[in-house]
Parts: structure tokens; C-alpha cells; sequence
């Protein structure tokens, strides 16, 4: 659910500069001489992103792209340009709008749908068994897949027990082969497992360094279901791209505050989706595995949680 690449005072791309650059082009080295989407071997892009084996077995890349507000041509063009710099997992939702534009995306990427891992989502308007069910085959046509490999319940709203019953038969026919949830407070997601009769794996939930939410992190970790991150920049909000403590933890490792943030993420364990309009950031976001924040680092970087939403209008 990535919105947009700026804070309230200094936009990203004004911050980056000569360290975050030379980080950046580090990693572009090996992909140079491409010329067309797709470039990457299936073994290259693996090697690039660590991934994470879900609670049924299946592995997830720690690190994918959102596509929240990316729409029509701009939205093909983008899924297009992250698969090519080494994205495989791919997030949407159908109230995003954009589903024919990620299909398009994709399909022009020319990578084989095995290597990719791609993410939808169920929205409120749908809850219920019958429209659930419906809901998912208008998502496999928009994106142009015979299936998919994690469909969430996008918000605790509605018939959720109906959905997740035909979430569960999808998934047991062979057209999902990974169902979780969205924005599920702890007590929500313990009624949802009290009568699932497959476990969700993830649970895609607001969480960045203003709002660390230690509580679902610690409750998620003890029923093994995977803790991912709609907004790991906080959609730019709290002026989190000029953030003195992150900016002087990236001078100290020669990074960006987008790289710092993702590095956090990732050293918690937790799957991020960051979104972006421009290829360098995303580049630029996939060059985090090259560096460890110590836990001097991550002590600051805990201090700067203030505990509540940032996003106070998904109340």
C-alpha cells in the first residue's frame, strides 16, 4: 500500500546523493549490457533476494515491489522495469485498480511466471464465500495468470469466515498457493485461526520505524504466520526521508535513509514492499544486502518509534 516516494518537507530523491549513488551502481555492475526486460537468469535474480520459507512450505522473497497507485501505462512500465533489475514478488490489490496494468507489466518483462511470485488482494466489497470466489477469477483475468501465488483478505471487514472458506478451496484446487491476511489486529487474526482449517502464512500489516508494532512482530513470530510491511517508508509521512538518526546511520554505512529502512526491515524479518515510480529507487532499494546495521543501529532506530498508525484514515 506504498502512496508516494516523499516526505512532508525534502522528496527522496533530493536526499540521495554521492554514497547512496556509488551503492546503487554497485549492483548495477553485473547487470550491465542488458538491453531488454527480463535480463536476469532465474539464478541471478534468486541469488540477489534472500527469501523466507512460509508456515506451508513455499518461499517468499524478503524483498518485492508494491504497485499501490501505479495505474495504466505507468503501472505496466514500472512492474516491467523492477522485474528487470531483479524484483520476483509483486504486490496489488484489486481496490488499487491497477491489475491489467501489473499483468501487462509482467507479461512484457518476458520472465516465465514460475520465477515471479505475485500478491493480490480481496477487498471488502467481496467478503463472502460466493463473491469471494468470483472476486479471485476477476483477478486471475485482469492479470492474465491461471493463478496466483498469495491472494490476502485485504481488511477484516464482512464475511470474512466466507471468504476465508473459499480462499481455502482455492487454495486446495491448486489456483492459490499461498492465502494470508491484511491488516489484522492480533485478536482478529486469533479469531480467523480458530476456525481455519489452513493457517493463513502472512499477515500484511502497517509497519515502519515511526509505528514498530513489537506487539504483532512478537505475536506473529509465536503462531508462525509471516509479518510483511504495506508501507516500509511510511509513504514518506513524519518527514521520514530528511530524519536526522536515519540520516546519520546511512552516512555512517554509506547509504541511503530508504536503504537504512529496508536493512531494518529486513534484519527483523519482515517481508517489504516498497513502491516506487523510478527505476534508480529501485535499484536503489534492492542494494541492502551488502551491509548489516549493528545493534547500536538498531537500538537508535527503536527509539524513533512512536507507536501509533501513521495512516490514522484506516482506522
Amino acid at each position: 500500500m506504498e502512496k508516494k516516494d516523499q516526505s512532508n518537507g525534502m522528496k527522496r530523491r533530493d536526499f540521495l546523493r554521492a554514497g547512496a549513488v556509488v551503492a546503487a551502481s554497485a549492483l548495477v555492475i553485473p547487470l550491465s549490457g542488458t538491453k531488454v526486460f527480463g535480463a536476469l537468469s532465474a539464478t541471478q535474480a534468486k541469488n540477489l533476494i534472500p527469501a523466507v520459507k512460509l508456515n506451508n512450505g513455499i518461499q517468499m522473497p524478503m524483498l518485492g515491489f508494491g504497485t499501490n497507485t501505479l495505474t495504466g501505462d505507468i503501472g505496466e512500465r514500472c512492474v516491467a522495469d523492477a522485474i528487470s533489475v531483479g524484483y520476483r514478488l509483486v504486490d496489488t490489490a484489486h481496490i488499487y485498480g491497477n491489475e491489467e496494468a501489473v499483468g501487462a507489466g509482467i507479461k512484457k518483462s518476458g520472465i516465465t511466471r514460475e520465477e515471479l511470485f505475485v500478491t493480490s488482494k480481496l477487498w471488502v466489497d467481496d467478503a463472502g464465500y460466493e463473491s469471494a470466489k468470483k472476486a479471485f477469477q476477476t483477478t486471475l483475468n485482469k492479470l492474465g495468470l491461471e493463478y496466483l501465488d498469495l491472494y490476502l483478505i485485504h481488511r477484516p471487514r464482512g464475511d470474512v469466515k466466507g471468504s476465508w472458506k473459499a480462499m481455502e478451496e482455492l487454495y486446495e484446487a491448486g489456483k492459490i498457493r499461498a492465502i494470508g491476511v491484511s491488516n489484522f489486529d492480533s485478536d482478529q487474526l486469533a479469531e480467523l485461526m480458530s476456525y481455519a482449517k489452513i493457517k493463513p502464512v502472512i499477515n500484511q500489516i502497517e509497519t515502519h520505524v515511526f509505528f514498530q508494532d513489537h506487539k504483532s512482530h512478537e505475536d506473529l513470530k509465536k503462531t508462525s504466520v509471516q509479518m510483511e510491511a504495506w508501507s516500509p517508508f511510511a509513504a514518506g509521512r513524519n518527514a521520514i526521508f530528511s530524519n536526522p538518526t536515519l540520516a546519520a546511520i546511512g552516512k555512517k554505512h554509506t547509504k541511503s535513509i530508504a536503504q537504512v529502512c529496508l536493512r531494518w526491515h529486513f534484519q527483523r524479518g519482515v517481508v517489504a514492499i516498497p513502491r516506487s515510480s523510478q527505476k534508480a529507487h529501485m535499484i536503489e532499494n534492492l542494494a541492502i544486502f551488502d551491509f548489516e546495521l549493528d545493534n547500536s543501529d538498531m537500538q537508535t532506530i527503536a527509539t524513533l518509534d512512536l507507536n501509533k498508525t501513521q495512516f490514522p484514515e484506516w482506522g
